[in-house]
């Protein structure tokens, strides 16, 4: 095997390489972002039952209600407010691994983009030397054509 070919499937190989690593990085990017969806949801969610709950202490107020009730709304409404404080920091942190993944996988992609771009460039110095090497088979057959005609030509 040739030197040139050598290099061609190492450079094949750590092609292949980087496309498993930068595919493997989009799998886990979809993941993060699957778990950030849910996270977001569950926050919304919470958020929700928060204002109901709100609500109804609202409506229990304004139909009079007793301090021992009064004191249960509140102790869940904080309940709740830690909840939501919680969910609100494991949606940062979760927000914080995708963007890590998204990086992951750009450098990962940039990483397969220069093996790419090297195996374009072998390529096309490849067909430029098989071009030089034609060119140069087909002036020696027209110089030894022309020799072959000039000797048998009399003088």
């Amino acid at each position: 095997m040739s030197t040139s070919q050598t290099g061609t499937s190492q450079l094949e190989m750590l092609s292949g390489l980087a496309k498993d690593a930068r595919d493997q990085a989009g799998q886990l990017l979809a993941k993060e972002r699957q778990t950030e969806q849910q996270t977001q949801a569950q926050l919304q969610a919470l958020h929700r039952y928060r204002a109901e709950y709100s609500e109804r202490l609202q409506t229990a107020m304004r139909q009079g209600i007793d301090p021992a009730s009064m004191y249960n709304y509140q102790q869940f409404l904080a309940s709740l407010d830690a909840a939501l404080t919680r969910a609100q920091q494991a949606l940062a942190e979760q927000q914080s691994r995708v963007e890590k993944s998204q990086e992951q996988w750009r450098q990962e992609q940039r990483k397969l983009s220069s093996y790419d771009t090297l195996a374009s460039r072998r390529l096309l110095e490849a067909q430029r030397r098989s071009a030089r090497q034609e060119q140069k088979i087909n002036d020696d057959l027209v110089t030894s054509r022309m020799a072959r005609q000039q000797s048998e030509t009399p003088r």
